[in-house]
């Protein structure tokens, strides 16, 4: 039976509940195109992060920064969702830096010394667009006093209301489902910039599925946009559309990573 991953943004009772409503019917649109032995439920089992490589992949989503630095030309690119959040740009998106509420910190030159909070070192939003933001006021030198690492995005925000760090960087999609459903966890922290933007967290599957089996996916999550029935899932997860992008437009975020990295490094 293949994997079906869909994790990176079910953090909450409702976008599981979306998550799980989308699936349902993409399992019986594809079942009716011919696929076989599709699991019922999505698999939870499995670190979002392990089910890239996955031989029996169906379908995941994956990081923008991951995909374009180790994932291309091991895995197909299916789709990149768009979403009507704030920050978001039909399938781009954007980081929101974010201080305590109470913190005099104004502006990302003040950030200067200070100590900022990631979620992981590979991630696109948390930072890669981190390190871009940045990239121009820190010249050739150390920006950062301190950076620490916390695993989650909302570990990040907790680090910031703590104190523990002075700044993190929050993509916008998790940030309007945090304000949406858990909005007590923001109330401590206050936005002071966004970062530059580019793709979004894209739909993958098996390096080895053929391209009759990306067009199919393809096709189902189109008709997944189309489905009335599925008016309300689409509107707890804010999704508004899928855009087919290529592997080169994910490239730049290599770029985007390469001219800021000395700037990050604590």
């Amino acid at each position: 039976m293949p994997l079906v991953s869909i994790a990176m943004y079910v953090t909450s009772e409702p976008l599981a509940d979306a998550t799980a409503e989308l699936w349902s019917f993409l399992r019986h649109y594809l079942l009716n195109a011919g696929l076989q032995d599709l699991p019922e439920k999505l698999d939870q089992t499995v670190p979002y992060d392990e089910a890239w490589l996955r031989p029996d992949l169906l379908l995941s989503q994956a990081c923008g920064y991951p995909f374009a630095r180790s994932l291309r030309g091991r895995v197909r690119l299916v789709a990149t969702p768009v979403y009507d959040h704030p920050g978001c740009d039909g399938p781009l998106m954007r980081s929101f830096i974010v201080v305590r509420k109470d913190s005099p910190l104004r502006s990302l030159a003040d950030l200067r010394g200070t100590t900022a909070a990631i979620n992981s070192p590979d991630s696109n939003s948390g930072s890669n667009f981190f390190r871009a933001a940045v990239a121009s006021l820190a010249g050739s030198g150390r920006f950062f006093g301190r950076i620490i690492e916390t695993g989650s995005h909302r570990g990040s925000i907790a680090a910031v209301a703590e104190g523990r760090a002075e700044s993190a960087a929050i993509d916008c999609v998790t940030y309007a489902n945090i304000r949406r459903f858990d909005p007590g966890r923001l109330q401590a922290v206050r936005i002071i910039a966004e970062t530059p933007k580019g793709p979004g967290l894209p739909f993958i599957t098996s390096g080895d599925a053929s391209e009759e089996t990306v067009i199919l996916l393809r096709h189902a999550l189109d008709a997944a946009i189309r489905e009335p029935s599925l008016a309300a899932a689409r509107a707890t997860l804010g999704l508004v559309d899928f855009a087919v992008l290529s592997e080169d437009d994910y490239a730049t975020l290599l770029s985007l990573a390469g001219d800021a990295l000395p700037q990050m490094r604590a």
